[in-house]
């Protein structure tokens, strides 16, 4: 149990103190995360990211606005949020299938085909709604769950070079360039319709483990 006193209260009735279960509080904490997080989604969804504000937030969640501002400052978090919460669900299936996946060939193109298969299902997302034309914002700097799925990759490429079967060039790089492709060709893919997760997967694929070479050649 938490003990709760207000400050606020006259000196002779600081006795009346207020117990709060503290897994009732964690709980509260999560679904008001959550509610944010979900508000946002419609939101962002329905008016856009640029055009969206804090407070059209808010209003979708039904909270106050401090409660709001006890879990995010801006937007831009609470997008940075939304990045993050996808990056953790995926992780798992990240390394499920380098488990499964020895070869860094088949991975990587199962990696793909994982990833916009994910984007492709996260039909309530607002990058799947948002209003044609409209740029995806970049997040500054790295989530924790974003940092967990570069590491998984980075760790991809480095077994690949001990084992002799990949390029023996910078790990950081790599994985650097193949996480951000499949950004952009999933981004691009959503505005499609109807949605392509073979022929993306397949795009990706090429690009990355051949480079423009891989490409098939234009039919004269």
């Amino acid at each position: 149990m938490t003990r709760v006193i207000f400050p606020s209260q006259p000196r002779s009735m600081s006795s009346k103190i207020a117990y709060l279960p503290v897994g009732k509080r964690e709980q509260t904490k999560v679904q008001n995360r959550q509610a944010i997080l979900d508000a946002a989604r419609e939101v962002f969804g329905e008016l856009g990211y640029e055009t969206a504000t804090v407070r059209d937030i808010i209003r979708r969640t039904g909270l106050a606005a401090g409660t709001f501002y006890n879990y995010y400052r801006s937007k831009e978090e609470v997008f940075a949020a939304l990045a993050d919460d996808g990056a953790r669900r995926f992780s798992p299936m990240l390394k499920k299938l380098r488990s499964e996946t020895p070869d860094f060939e088949g991975f990587i193109r199962a990696a793909l085909a994982a990833y916009f298969g994910f984007l492709a299902d996260e039909h309530t997302s607002w990058l799947a709604r948002r209003p044609p034309g409209e740029p995806h914002p970049h997040i500054h700097g790295e989530t924790p769950e974003m940092a967990a799925v570069f590491a998984e990759v980075r760790d991809a490429v480095q077994s690949a070079i001990a084992r002799h079967e990949g390029p023996a060039s910078d790990p950081d790089y790599m994985a650097a360039a193949c996480i951000a492709i499949a950004r952009d060709v999933g981004d691009k893919m959503l505005s499609r319709r109807p949605v392509d997760v073979a022929g993306a997967t397949e795009f990706a694929s090429a690009m990355i483990l051949g480079g423009l070479s891989r490409l098939p050649r234009a039919q004269g």
